[in-house]
């Protein structure tokens, strides 16, 4: 019997809890001393699947990158209009539990969910996140895109791990 795929969060956020300053900059981020790539390689290296929000995908696509981010993983951009899919995404605006279900029921490794915000918080209310790894930077927004969105929701966690990348701790919590 082959065990269950995880969804996984992986991402980073200010001290404060933004993953975003309030113009969608992460200039912050990039100022913050870490350590190689911070994990990622190695985490990338544990998912075939990527999901993200319709936001998430049109600011990656602003950035004006020489090669989609995501070209050899299945992608998937949640999105609530009508869009055409890509040589590099599927876009979908299925049930979000019955989706991820499937998605966790095929063969496969780990599915990273990307983001953003709002994305996140219909994937916990719906109890569907098993793993969150949230790397920390040392610096204080005060007001941005925040991670956890308010809701009626409460999610309880284990620590898996911690680690640290120079300036970064990356903070490892199994959804009990």
């Amino acid at each position: 019997m082959s065990k269950q795929r995880k969804l996984v969060l992986f991402i980073a956020t200010s001290l404060d809890g933004y993953i975003a300053a309030i113009d969608d900059s992460l200039e912050w981020l990039f100022q913050v001393e870490g350590e190689g790539d911070n994990g990622y390689s190695e985490f990338y290296g544990t998912v075939d699947t990527v999901i993200m929000g319709r936001r998430t995908y049109d600011w990656l696509l602003a950035q004006e990158l020489e090669e989609f981010p995501y070209k050899n993983k299945a992608c998937y951009v949640y999105t609530r209009s009508s869009r055409e899919d890509n040589e590099n995404v599927t876009f979908v605006n299925e049930n979000i539990f019955q989706f991820a279900n499937k998605l966790k029921a095929q063969e496969g490794k780990n599915i990273w969910l990307v983001g953003g915000g709002e994305l996140l918080q219909s994937f916990i209310e719906e109890k569907l996140v098993d793993e969150l790894i949230i790397t920390i930077a040392p610096t204080i927004l005060g007001e941005g895109i925040p991670l956890f969105k308010k809701g009626d929701y409460q999610l309880n966690l284990s620590l898996k791990s911690t680690r640290t990348f120079n300036q970064f701790v990356e903070l490892h919590y199994e959804v009990k």
